[in-house]
């Protein structure tokens, strides 16, 4: 090829499109942009290890530097690209150069929301997304500091959970009527809620923010309830926005994200889109959706590298997620609707339990908290779309795997 594939993105969705293509068979020149200087790191440590750690300042690197220069990847680091021309069939970068493109692959993820109240821009409100927001958090992490964090899903949760270790207060404040309550059930919600409140957190349940105070930098907050609470520093954790823009003024289909098909093509044949910036079609669930998750980062980068090379597209994969939280795991596998019955495996008092959904008797996404012989279990039932019997998989005496009604309805 004359012209080269182009990546734009370094996250996980983008260097593994770019490794795909070269363990598949791609020999020609490829090209990997990353705005953020250094080598692309892996996301999920930012708030987990990175952050709780003492002496952890930085996340491990997707590949090493030897890697790209042994595939022959190109990588252009510290440089933002600022159009897509079609028409020309190459991305212009903010220095004034062009590169041209034979396939063009958008992995440019996603940007934490921020706030819209009074106070949002004073020094000390902090979102977590990039190395140098959790270089700066981590740097606000000493005792006695006040944390007010905004939003109790997995980021605010886990950035409480390392305030308290480090010897700060924390506050979390959540419009909602508990913690994580986009992905998991109010079970799961309330065991980690009381594992946080034992270590000292404090919840606002079903209150918004209002206002940030302070006349130099944070001093507290104002809830829409009234209550005036003091902070030296306000975490935003309310959720990302897909960085889409790039694609929209191209003139790609977008709808919240780039809307690509199940080859991670965008409504240019030409240019494809993977990771948490693309809104698709689940297969399993039929559905429109956009999921923010390493694993869906990996699967949809494989699709397009498959589907440039012309092969064949591998098995679609469950999409699972996890957090840590006080040294408690949560795994997510499959998607819940607040539709589906809710079977409990297990005794949330053991420290270790599952709880499972089913949708017309079939697993449909299961939650797992330090049990992971049942989340490997799970994610291959919910990929065989088996039925369950509720009764039996509510026995951990029982192995999940053996729960089936329709491989024992088979077997007779």
């Amino acid at each position: 090829m004359s012209t080269p594939i182009v990546v734009v993105g370094a996250g996980h969705a983008g260097v593994h499109t770019a490794s795909r293509l070269v363990e598949l068979g791609y020999r020609g020149e490829l090209i990997l942009i990353d705005e953020e200087d250094g080598l692309p790191y892996e996301r999920p440590p930012l708030s987990k290890d990175v952050l709780a750690s003492a002496d952890r300042m930085n996340p491990p690197a997707l590949r090493k530097q030897d890697y790209y220069e042994d595939k022959g990847i190109r990588r252009i680091a510290g440089s933002a690209v600022t159009a897509v021309d079609r028409s020309a069939r190459e991305v212009c970068l903010a220095d004034g150069s062009a590169i041209p493109y034979h396939r063009l692959i958008l992995a440019t993820g996603s940007r934490a929301r921020t706030l819209g109240v009074p106070g949002a821009a004073l020094p000390g409100v902090q979102v977590l997304k990039t190395r140098a927001d959790s270089h700066n958090l981590k740097a606000m992490l000493r005792p006695g500091v006040r944390f007010v964090i905004v939003g109790a899903g997995y980021i605010g949760m886990e950035v409480a959970a390392a305030a308290v270790k480090s010897g700060c207060s924390a506050t979390v404040l959540e419009y909602q009527d508990r913690s994580m309550s986009r992905v998991t059930s109010e079970e799961v919600s309330r065991y980690f809620e009381d594992l946080h409140v034992v270590e000292g957190v404090r919840f606002a349940f079903g209150s918004s923010l209002e206002r940030i105070e302070g006349s130099v930098r944070v001093e507290g907050i104002v809830t829409s309830a009234g209550e005036m609470i003091p902070a030296d520093v306000v975490v935003v954790g309310i959720g990302v926005l897909p960085n889409q823009e790039l694609a929209e003024v191209a003139g790609l289909a977008c709808s919240d994200g780039i809307v690509v098909d199940e080859h991670a093509r965008t409504s240019d044949p030409e240019i494809y889109a993977v990771g948490d910036v693309t809104r698709f079609i689940c297969p399993r669930e039929g559905v429109s959706m956009r999921l923010e998750c390493v694993q869906n980062a990996m699967a949809r980068a494989d699709s397009a590298a498959r589907h440039m090379l012309g092969l064949d597209a591998a098995v679609t994969e469950v999409p699972w997620f996890w957090t840590v939280q006080h040294g408690a795991r949560l795994q997510t596998v499959g998607v819940r609707s607040p539709e589906d019955q809710i079977v409990r495996r297990g005794d949330p008092a053991d420290g270790k339990f599952a709880v499972l959904y089913l949708r017309d008797g079939r697993l449909s996404a299961l939650d797992t908290i330090n049990a992971l012989g049942d989340f490997a279990a799970g994610k291959k039932l919910i990929a065989a779309g088996a039925r369950l019997d509720p009764v039996l998989a509510a026995d951990r005496a029982v192995k999940l795997a053996t729960t089936r009604t329709d491989a024992l309805a088979t077997s007779r």
